[in-house]
């Protein structure tokens, strides 16, 4: 008798152990960091640098690093080549939840909470750490059966967690751009962008798995190396997981 308790005291523990760091690793938080930017913006260089540095120095399973380049600058002199009224209007939509009466660049949004100048280092990092330690989220993602095909990206996903009003966002984004300027604020300058995102497709989680195709954007060319990233919002734009793989 004492045996058998004995093998069951420890089966306990080992259940436990097992139970306790396998929640522990779905609980770790993970940090989404939206920098509204342009290559038509003076202001906007050194916060490009700063996402670039943020990504290349944290970990990619827990900090996710997306650049989305607005339109608003082009009249300037320089037409970015990966702008888009889409991410205006998101930057819009950040504003508006904000209670902001204007928008500007570099803005750095952090999981759809906060918002920053995307330059400002200090203050960035002090959350991105704060965040890692603070708490966990409510969703957790996975991507599986990547493939490119055809001029497509086809994978499916499945989420765990709460889904009831909550949103599922696809991302094609190329992981680094090198362009030389020749016009505008920027001129003579050669710029690097980072995880640019050139497609974002917005599905409804009705469903918590699925098989999603995206069509590669003409923009993207044959050398580059692309990311894929899925990022689960509520209906607040708050972020409740992520998860980048690359292509």
């Amino acid at each position: 008798m004492e045996i058998k308790l004995f093998f069951m005291h420890y089966r306990f523990i080992f259940i436990f152990l097992i139970s306790f760091f396998s929640l522990n690793a779905q609980e770790k938080p993970v940090v989404v960091l939206e920098l509204f930017t342009s290559q038509g913006c003076s202001s906007c260089p050194p916060a490009d640098r700063l996402l670039e540095e943020i990504k290349n120095n944290n970990d990619s399973d827990r900090v996710i690093p997306v650049a989305y380049h607005v339109d608003y600058w082009d009249y300037i002199g320089w037409k970015d080549p990966f702008a888009s009224k889409d991410y205006t209007d998101k930057q819009r939509d950040y504003a508006e939840k904000f209670l902001s009466s204007s928008i500007y660049t570099p803005q750095l949004v952090i999981n759809g909470d906060e918002h920053f100048v995307g330059s400002d280092k200090v203050r960035i990092e002090r959350r991105i750490k704060q965040i890692l330690h603070r708490g966990s989220n409510s969703n957790t993602i996975e991507i599986s059966d990547t493939e490119i095909n055809d001029g497509k990206v086809i994978f499916f996903y499945k989420v765990d967690g709460k889904t009831k009003k909550r949103n599922i966002h696809f991302l094609l984004a190329i992981n680094k751009r090198i362009t030389p300027v020749k016009r505008g604020e920027n001129r003579n300058r050669t710029l690097i962008n980072t995880n640019i995102v050139v497609l974002e497709k917005i599905v409804a989680l009705t469903n918590k798995e699925g098989k999603i195709l995206l069509s590669i954007p003409d923009i993207v060319k044959t050398e580059d190396e692309l990311r894929l990233i899925a990022i689960t919002k509520d209906r607040e734009q708050l972020v409740t997981s992520g998860v980048q793989v690359n292509l």
